[in-house]
């Protein structure tokens, strides 16, 4: 007997539609694996089954390009690691088993990752348990899952490798936990791929038809006619708006009453430029930086040709670089430090002034890279001024050293991401700094004490709340009286829904994700501030 009609839902990570037949993930039921009678043979099979692991995620890297080579290019990294294989063997040689030793090794690091404060290394998990189970795999001998084409997959996660061997062309993604800033929903999102995540544990046949809305984080399972027409239209209007977008993406920002507002990009890694044309955004608003981490600390030359390679794609358009934004419980080695509370520890800006030492090596690749480009620099969680002025002390001392030593380099803007309610209350105390730049994901968590990355504070974590909002005006606003330019980088400026709130605002520069450029241009396009003023 088929299931009745219902609806699960959750939050958007890929928006998109998809109608097919649920599939259920296995619940990886083990094969049998046979110990070896020594240790040293249970752990040469070990040590053959992370070199297969390797072998095959290799293979697939090679065979990629962009993030997913990325993505990839870390778990190769990751499998290379002595680190892991050897406190296995200090398991196997207490006496257990090669496969039970793997599992409480990355088990311990994949909780290590997901207890983190920042969502950026929370997402690592995925990778991780990607790296174990595909050694498990080759230790019991057990076989890839195969996904039925078109089909909605339900699980409650999905790994980078399992979704970049699967063709998902009429299919979609349906997870009762996972992130939507993954990197499974970063390329989901590349991709044009449906998905959802944290829809629950509600029971749901296999084989049941289901409608998938992604944007709107709604699944229905097992339709009634009125749904399948409800869908249909939306889907339509989907495809509609996506016409539209395309049609705007290339056209400067300007509103109905002709007011221009700057467009720029938000980039998580360089990769991602190859499928961003630099032509229509007004430059990039945000580069992080995290991602120079993924290894441990980097060294100036890993930096400096990351940098360099986004100024020069840039030609010359602004781009705008954070600061390493670490912190809190973040497993970077020899930078990061153990607190109760990360939260509202040393994170970004204050760790860095920390660890000076570290952060001069980041200084100096920005401040070569310059040459090459329209550089500003963006310091993260700067609560108060005093900050600034130490920051700007270590680049003006690195710059000496630069001249001595011979080295070309630009002197960059200094400016500060506004994130932390003490700059938002009173802006006017920060006018050391060059411009200012919203981070509405941060400021909306500490002005409601609410993390936007849980699903059931979803409603709470707005930044359309007037608390909120009522602080981004007042930054606006201090923007306009004192000339100090104002921008917004946080993931409310990539909502058409939360555009005209924020222009209305008095912000008059956004920098957005690269999937919502065009989208965002025809939300602006439609806002008419003269009516808003009578």
């Amino acid at each position: 007997m088929s299931q009745a009609e219902f609806v699960l839902t959750g939050l958007p990570a890929s928006a998109g539609f998809a109608r097919g037949l649920i599939f259920s993930a296995a619940k990886s039921e083990r094969g049998a694996y046979v110990r070896h009678k020594s240790t040293d043979a249970e752990y040469a099979h070990l040590m053959a089954s992370i070199e297969q692991a390797m072998a095959k995620t290799t293979e697939l890297m090679e065979k990629a390009s962009g993030d997913a080579a990325d993505i990839l290019e870390f778990q190769v990294a990751m499998l290379g690691d002595d680190t892991f294989p050897d406190t296995a063997r200090d398991l196997i040689e207490k006496g257990a088993a090669a496969d039970i030793a793997w599992s409480e090794v990355l088990d311990r690091e994949i909780e290590n990752y997901a207890l983190s404060e920042e969502e950026y290394f929370r997402a690592r998990t995925a990778d991780l348990t990607d790296i174990r189970d595909r050694v498990l795999r080759s230790l019991r001998g057990d076989s890839e899952e195969e996904i039925p084409p078109g089909a909605i997959y339900l699980a409650d996660d999905i790994t980078p490798s399992a979704f970049l061997f699967h063709d998902w062309t009429g299919g979609g993604i349906a997870l009762r936990q996972g992130s939507a800033t993954s990197h499974v929903a970063m390329l989901a999102r590349q991709r044009g791929v449906p998905m959802v995540v944290g829809i629950g544990s509600g029971h749901v046949d296999n084989d049941a038809p289901t409608l998938l809305d992604a944007g709107a984080g709604r699944l229905v399972i097992s339709p009634a006619e009125a749904a399948i027409t409800i869908w249909e239209a939306g889907r339509a209007d989907f495809e509609a708006a996506a016409v539209i977008a395309a049609r705007f993406a290339p056209k400067p920002a300007v509103t109905a009453d002709g007011i221009p507002i700057a467009v720029h990009v938000n980039i998580a890694d360089p990769a991602e430029t190859e499928h961003i044309d630099i032509g229509h955004v007004d430059g990039v608003g945000l580069m992080r930086t995290e991602f120079l981490y993924n290894h441990g600390l980097p060294d100036e030359e890993a930096q400096f040709r990351a940098y360099r390679k986004v100024l020069e794609w840039a030609g010359g358009k602004p781009v705008t670089i954070r600061t390493a934004d670490a912190g809190g419980d973040k497993p970077v080695p020899g930078f990061t430090i153990e607190e109760s509370n990360p939260f509202l520890g040393l994170r970004g800006i204050r760790l860095c002034l920390a660890k000076p030492k570290i952060f001069r090596v980041q200084i100096r690749a920005l401040l070569r890279a310059g040459v090459y480009g329209n550089l500003k620099i963006m310091l993260p969680m700067v609560s108060v001024p005093k900050e600034i002025e130490q920051a700007r002390a270590l680049f003006d001392a690195e710059m000496g050293k630069l001249a001595i030593e011979g080295v070309a380099f630009a002197i960059p803007e200094i400016g500060i991401m506004v994130e932390v309610p003490s700059v938002a209350i009173t802006p006017e105390r920060f006018s050391s700094a060059a411009f200012f730049s919203i981070g509405s994901n941060d400021l909306t968590q500490y002005v409601l004490a609410a993390s936007r990355d849980s699903g059931a504070l979803a409603n709470l974590a707005r930044t359309d709340d007037p608390a909120v909002m009522s602080l981004i005006a007042n930054v606006a606003a201090h923007g306009a009286r004192s000339g100090l330019p104002v921008g917004l980088c946080g993931d409310a400026a990539s909502d058409p829904a939360l555009v005209p709130l924020l222009v209305e605002a008095g912000l008059r520069s956004l920098s957005v994700a690269a999937s919502r450029i065009g989208a965002v241009k025809a939300a602006i396009a439609g806002i008419n501030l003269m009516d808003k003023s009578a």
